[in-house]
């Protein structure tokens, strides 16, 4: 029996390097029924030209100005023909044929709404970040114990749910948390797929931690539907920084990359500061638009 249709929603921005590795791997993919939807942030570096030669059965174009990660989501699942839609970010490269099939068959069952794969780093990957990758994707990682996570770099999502309420286009960060957090609201599953693998990461600069940071609290302080007493400076920014500083230190010890503990430290206290600084900007609008 050959495979039903599932629809690939790429999303991509200068990532004409990455672009070379993830393209031909999606060719490779053992689930040939599929069609590929690319929407592209007005890159400049030759991403069009690699993503005009694996022939995509829609490409947008739009400008870095138009981008919203909720609109260009939602786009994607309207041009989408199946009702198994799978999401790939430019630069989360594959690492087998069978990265797709995992997560098109964990959306078979009616009663999960999204899913999404395991994430390798890549070889340059900073500690502090390889680290997260660790507790977020590795073997015995720790979010399957947090209240909830869920990462759109590589995933699926069910259309049938998506129809009935779709991304929220005023959050410009931490759109697929708020999205999955209603899913399971609902009733429905977010399943964890291990053995569908990408290989992705970024180091980012202390600048670049704190903004990242600020936006995704920002997001969940606007969404927040609880009291705002669990996000104060102590407990936000001090424990949690030492925390982080432990899970880093332990991490580099055993991977013998201490040398790069004094950047992690620097790195965690721009996230935490951040944080606190999000949420409760993020809180405070959530209470405009309320009263």
């Amino acid at each position: 029996m050959s495979d039903p249709l599932i629809s690939i929603v790429m999303r991509s921005y200068n990532e004409a390097w990455a672009l070379r590795e993830t393209l031909p791997a999606l060719a490779a993919q053992d689930w040939q029924n599929r069609e590929l939807i690319v929407i592209d942030s007005g890159s400049t570096d030759g991403s069009q030209d690699l993503i005009r030669e694996a022939s995509p059965a829609h490409f947008i174009q739009i400008t870095p100005e138009e981008y919203n990660p909720s609109r260009v989501m939602n786009h994607g699942m309207r041009l989408s023909r199946s009702e198994r839609v799978i999401f790939l970010n430019a630069d989360a490269t594959p690492q087998n044929a069978r990265w797709l099939r995992p997560l098109a068959e964990t959306l078979a069952d009616e009663r999960v709404a999204a899913c999404f794969g395991r994430q390798i780093p890549r070889p340059d990957c900073q500690a502090v970040f390889a680290c997260d990758y660790d507790r977020c994707f590795g073997p015995e990682r720790e979010s399957a114990n947090w209240d909830h996570f869920f990462s759109m770099v590589s995933s699926g999502l069910r259309k049938d749910v998506w129809s009935l309420r779709g991304f929220r286009e005023d959050l410009q960060y931490a759109e697929d948390d708020e999205y999955t957090r209603w899913c399971r609201a609902q009733g429905y599953q977010v399943s964890y797929v291990e053995e569908s693998v990408v290989m992705h990461s970024h180091n980012y600069t202390p600048q670049q931690s704190w903004k990242r940071s600020y936006g995704d609290a920002r997001a969940i302080g606007k969404a927040w539907g609880q009291k705002p007493d669990s996000f104060n400076w102590p407990r936000t920014v001090l424990l949690g920084w030492i925390k982080d500083v432990r899970h880093d230190l332990s991490w580099c010890l055993k991977h013998k990359r201490l040398h790069e503990v004094m950047h992690a430290m620097r790195i965690r206290w721009q996230q935490r500061s951040a944080r606190l600084a999000g949420f409760q900007q993020g809180w405070k609008e959530q209470q405009k638009m309320s009263a």
